[in-house]
């Protein structure tokens, strides 16, 4: 097995297998083991390799992770975006072999100055704390693509205890620092203190992340809400077909006056496929029909607005209307689904850059949260719930969580199950109801501790009924956020920094 630390194909291929293993850890096949697997394969793989040789292994590993683990994109773009087939699969491997050039730089830098073959412990704590930047920075730069994090696949897991802690980073932090641990173990060996104080760090988060599993960090902050969640299964094809329009609006019409009596009603993202001032007549009709049942109907809309200078610019946004009130404007905007980068080059090559709403602004970063029936809800639409620090950011002033969402983008692929544990790993993290409304599945009530408390299945119409209670005080990761584990992050790799340089030196 030499093969795998040795620079050469061999060694490159298996961390292409190794990223790929990551896909399968994560929803829907939950082989959380695979993730710690996968990671010791790529740590091991870099443990004796040069700066340029650890930089092609890192991007390999990526590329794998991605090319597995994004296969949806495939579907967008050959589905919905009228692309070939050949075209789409280079288009995804494109975007596939660019964002794996996040894992390329961590393993550029490990080799030059932060690996320490001469001491295994010091060495496993550092490629924990790389591991953990490289998905911080992953989440950041250039708006970020928080997906695919290890920590994700801990949801239903030994460690899922500690995301309330500190979030699905802390998840993240653990799993890398044990895989590396794993792999050190027969080094540590040779000095006895080293090895306790490895099998101390291997074993005391785990038995933590057990202990700590269905601890209830928040309480209630009032009576259950009863919530019909409305999910309409209108196919993509007839979304933003101005032929379908009046039949869309009197689906969600009829669901809703045939709905039980509940105190939230729920529309997926842009159930209403207007313009919110073109459709003020139709949001009155339905604001007095939920202020007759005193209730209040939260829909997803577009918005548009006039600027100071004149200019109009386009929202997703998400308003309600009878017992609450607010409208909040997206702020982590889809690449190509709703906004085109470098669109004076892209738009008019192919259908893709030419999306139907591919045209939305950023919403504003202060905005008030949304309010219904007197309780603060936090909103997220689509994409936004991937953010564990911006979507821990507006959980802080809420006691309910909502997401809304089509995914109907993605077809019959595995990215809407991703979504929804991304979204379930947030409720855990806040220790709060979400609500989860989608066009066509999963739409779903999702507790404190990031189950399924009931939902409808994919690719159905219905309406879901269930309860949710509002919930108060913040769970130690919605207080201190990330920054605990980013102070540590910088202390090893400042040990690591001055090991390295003293070293050198004698």
């Amino acid at each position: 097995m030499n093969w795998i630390v040795r620079p050469g194909w061999p060694g490159n291929l298996l961390a292409t297998l190794a990223g790929a293993l990551t896909t399968l850890a994560l929803a829907p096949f939950d082989i959380w083991s695979l993730a710690l697997l996968s990671i010791a394969l790529l740590y091991l793989g870099l443990r004796d390799l040069s700066p340029r040789q650890a930089l092609w292994r890192g991007w390999c590993y990526g590329f794998g992770l991605f090319v597995a683990g994004t296969s949806w994109i495939y579907v967008s773009i050959h589905d919905y975006g009228a692309a070939s087939a050949p075209l789409a699969t280079f288009l995804t491997l494109v975007f596939c072999a660019g964002v794996a050039l996040f894992f390329a730089l961590p393993g550029w830098l490990w080799a030059r100055w932060l690996r320490r073959n001469e001491a295994p412990l010091a060495d496993a704590l550092a490629f924990a704390a790389l591991w953990l930047a490289q998905e911080a920075f992953r989440g950041w730069f250039l708006t970020g693509f928080p997906w695919l994090y290890a920590g994700y696949s801990q949801l239903n897991g030994p460690l899922a205890g500690l995301a309330p802690v500190g979030g699905m980073w802390l998840v993240s932090f653990v799993l890398a620092l044990t895989a590396a641990l794993l792999v050190n173990l027969s080094r540590l060996r040779s000095r006895k203190l080293f090895l306790v104080i490895g099998l101390v760090l291997l074993v005391a988060p785990w038995v933590a992340g057990l202990g700590l599993k269905g601890l209830a960090w928040t309480e209630p902050a009032g009576a259950p809400l009863k919530v019909a969640a409305m999910q309409g299964n209108v196919a993509q094809q007839m979304k933003w077909d101005p032929e379908q329009l009046n039949a869309q609006l009197a689906l969600y019409r009829d669901m809703t006056f045939s709905a039980q009596p509940v105190d939230l009603i729920v529309w997926p993202e842009t159930a209403v496929p207007v313009l919110k001032e073109f459709a003020e007549g139709y949001l009155g009709v339905m604001g007095r029909f939920a202020n007759e049942h005193q209730a209040a109907l939260i829909t997803g809309v577009p918005i548009r607005q006039v600027d100071e200078q004149g200019a109009k610019r386009y929202y997703n946004g998400i308003s309600i209307v009878g017992q609450g009130h607010g409208t909040y404007l997206k702020q982590k905007l889809v690449p190509f689904g709703e906004y085109v980068p470098l669109q004076d080059v892209l738009r008019g090559l192919i259908a893709f850059f030419d999306l139907p709403m591919s045209d939305f602004a950023r919403g504003p970063a202060d905005q008030p949260l949304l309010v219904a029936k007197g309780y603060q809800i936090a909103p997220y639409i689509c994409y936004e719930v991937v953010y564990p620090e911006f979507a821990a950011s507006l959980a802080a002033q809420s006691q309910i969580l909502l997401t809304v969402s089509n995914d109907t983008w993605f077809g019959t692929s595995i990215g809407p199950l991703q979504h929804l544990q991304m979204a379930q790993m947030r409720a855990l993290e806040a220790g709060r109801w979400m609500i989860r409304a989608t066009n066509n599945g999963v739409t779903g009530l999702i507790d404190p501790f990031g189950k399924l408390a009931v939902q409808i299945p994919q690719f159905q119409r219905g309406v879901l009924y269930g309860e949710v209670v509002p919930m108060q005080n913040l769970t130690p990761y919605l207080k201190w956020r990330f920054w605990p584990l980013a102070i540590l992050c910088g202390l090893l790799f400042g040990w690591a920094l001055l090991a390295s340089r003293m070293a050198k030196t004698l």
